[in-house]
């Protein structure tokens, strides 16, 4: 739901003498973006909208409404916003911008707030614990993890919530087998990640699961320097050991993988067996040509609206023009991913879902600096999910219609909320 305002006019320009003063330039509109609930994968016609008419818009978010920022929508524009180092996260800290919720998600001290070079220091603290080798290391374990907890699914009978028996669980158990947290702590960190990644619960709610997940974390790292272990909790301790991070940087970077790791991915997978439950010739395709299926991820991935809104804005630290539009240093500015991978200009026919699809790589995953490290390890996850369902259930399919399917509400990440399925 959407409507359009219009800021107050700046003044006429000074007109020579005997001449009429020239009309004001009108301001552009100001779109109010309550960001509702959208009927399952619907996409946000307001982004449609603004990409076809308005690529380079004002908005206003529900919280800090006064304080307006820009949104850009088109692809080219979405990566010069994420990639000009004229663009600031840090200059956030400072400022209040209209967002999508009242309380902060990320830590100050976590990679979100960074910007080069303190962000490439951050970032090379993690790395080794997120490279194609390491990814491969963990598939074994990700394919035998899928494998017990549908062993338990189809043991537990029809119909089955898929999100409670696959789709939680699983990204769960990933990012806590790179973090290293043991099996016996694994419960009690699971529903943490939905109050933080929320603008519904508030603030409250955050900030005391943020406070476990911290304490959590940091007793963790505790352990790991007293009793070193190739995992990524024992790179972090390392990276503190060395005096290359802090305790609060260390804790906000393990905060980040553990959060969006197992809330995303969840979130998304799910989303990806919802597309194929309710476009069987797609299931029945993959089914076909399993080698399709890694393709097939990243085209779920380009056309799956993933998430509410828009994530966190940067600051122009200087005036800058993006799109013929020309931003003055200290105004805030969103960049939308998901309306940059439907970008009729770099994508043909982009809201159609075609497995098909080679060329120019989707941006769900962001760009620049602050792209994704966790790239190649959902992408495993989701491969490993998708092959084995459609493997292991030949007959899979929604119990009920796709209307009775439950969404999540108020969620910053968008996903079913039970999937129930029966084969």
């Amino acid at each position: 739901m959407t409507s359009e305002t219009t800021s107050e006019a700046p003044s006429a320009r000074t007109a020579p003498p005997g001449t009429a003063p020239e009309p004001p330039a009108a301001p552009p509109p100001v779109r109010d973006w309550a960001v509702d609930d959208l009927p399952a994968l619907t996409f946000d016609p307001l982004l449609t909208e603004l990409l076809d008419k308005e690529p380079v818009a004002r908005i206003r978010l529900p919280f800090a409404a006064a304080n307006e920022a820009w949104l850009v929508t088109r692809y080219e524009d979405v990566r010069a916003v994420t990639s000009d180092p004229r663009f600031s996260r840090t200059a956030l800290l400072d400022r209040q911008v209209t967002k999508m919720t009242g309380h902060m998600v990320a830590s100050k001290a976590a990679l979100n707030y960074a910007d080069p070079p303190y962000h490439t220091q951050l970032r090379k603290a993690v790395t080794k614990a997120f490279t194609g080798q390491n990814t491969k290391r963990l598939r074994p374990a990700a394919q035998a993890t899928t494998d017990r907890l549908l062993d338990a699914m189809e043991a537990a009978g029809r119909p089955a919530d898929l999100v409670k028996h696959l789709h939680g669980p699983l990204p769960m158990a990933v990012v806590c087998d790179l973090l290293g947290i043991p099996e016996e702590d694994r419960a009690e960190l699971a529903s943490w990640p939905d109050l933080i990644l929320s603008s519904g619960p508030g603030p409250e709610s955050s900030r005391a699961a943020k406070a476990q997940i911290h304490g959590y974390i940091t007793r963790l790292l505790d352990r790991r320097l007293a009793e070193p272990r190739d995992d990524l909790a024992g790179v972090l301790a390392e990276s503190l050991a060395d005096g290359r991070i802090d305790v609060d940087e260390a804790v906000s970077l393990a905060m980040a993988v553990l959060i969006s790791g197992a809330h995303a991915v969840r979130n998304n997978s799910a989303n990806m067996v919802y597309v194929l439950l309710t476009r069987p010739e797609l299931a029945d395709r993959l089914r076909a040509e399993p080698e399709l299926i890694p393709q097939a991820v990243d085209e779920l991935l380009r056309w799956i609206p993933h998430r509410n809104g828009v994530g966190l804005p940067r600051i122009a630290t200087e005036d800058v023009e993006i799109g013929g539009v020309r931003i003055r240093a200290g105004e805030a500015v969103y960049a939308s991913y998901l309306a940059a991978n439907r970008d009729p200009e770099v994508f043909e026919d982009p809201h159609t879902l075609d497995f098909d699809r080679e060329g120019t790589g989707h941006v769900s995953f962001g760009h620049g600096p602050h792209h994704c490290m966790g790239a190649m390890l959902t992408r495993m996850e989701s491969e490993v999910m998708l092959s084995t369902l459609l493997s292991r259930f030949p007959g899979l399919r929604l119990a009920d219609g796709p209307e009775d399917v439950v969404w999540q509400s108020k969620g910053l990440i968008r996903g079913p909320k039970e999937l129930f399925v029966t084969w």
